[in-house]
């Protein structure tokens, strides 16, 4: 638990919200949590890059606004919603954005520290899950290479689909490269013979 908190400690937090008991209240924990926070009123054009942490009033007026504003940014921040009411279009923007956490008006000191840390644990979840997903696919296309490359050696070859996948492994180790490489170029080479054939 200490680890987190001093995780969070670290963040720079951004509050996007008009300036009033809900806005002075959320600051003044957030200061005592200890992070360097910013207020900005209304939203920004573009969210600068120093801000990880970005609590924002969420209302039926401000949707597209959000929407873009987050979109512009290429490393995500964790964002934690303010809303004053529970409605469709207002619960669509939360999901829109990403949102990691909600908070509901009126802003109290007692929730704001468990949302943050809901809020950075989501996120970094997600980011774990969206790396092993990005690896699984990797994976899944080297594997869908090497039995494309097995199967064009099989029919120019006339061979068992063990053999071809020993004479692909062969050459990966001769010239110290992955079997996926050697894959790919025999898939490249049979895409040139047969663009050959065609003029």
């Amino acid at each position: 638990m200490h680890d987190l908190i001093r995780d969070l400690r670290d963040q720079n937090v951004l509050l996007i919200h008009p300036r009033d008991r809900s806005a002075d209240e959320l600051l003044q924990q957030v200061n005592r949590i200890g992070c360097s926070f910013d207020h900005m009123w209304p939203v920004p054009h573009a969210l600068p890059d120093k801000f990880d942490m970005v609590f924002v009033d969420v209302t039926d007026q401000s949707a597209s606004k959000l929407k873009s504003f987050f979109d512009k940014r290429e490393k995500r921040a964790t964002i934690i919603t303010i809303i004053g009411y529970e409605n469709p279009s207002v619960l669509d923007i939360i999901l829109e954005i990403g949102a990691h956490a909600v908070l509901t008006k009126p802003v109290r000191a007692a929730g704001v520290l468990s949302s943050m840390l809901m809020a950075r644990r989501f996120q970094s979840e997600q980011e774990r899950f969206s790396k092993d997903l990005t690896k699984l696919r990797e994976k899944l296309e080297n594997v869908q290479k090497v039995n494309d490359a097995k199967f064009i050696l099989m029919r120019h070859r006339g061979i068992t689909e063990r053999e071809a996948y020993h004479l692909i492994r062969k050459q990966a180790m001769a010239k110290r490269t992955t079997t996926t490489e050697i894959a790919q170029s025999i898939i490249n080479a049979e895409s040139i013979l047969s663009n050959m054939g065609d003029s």
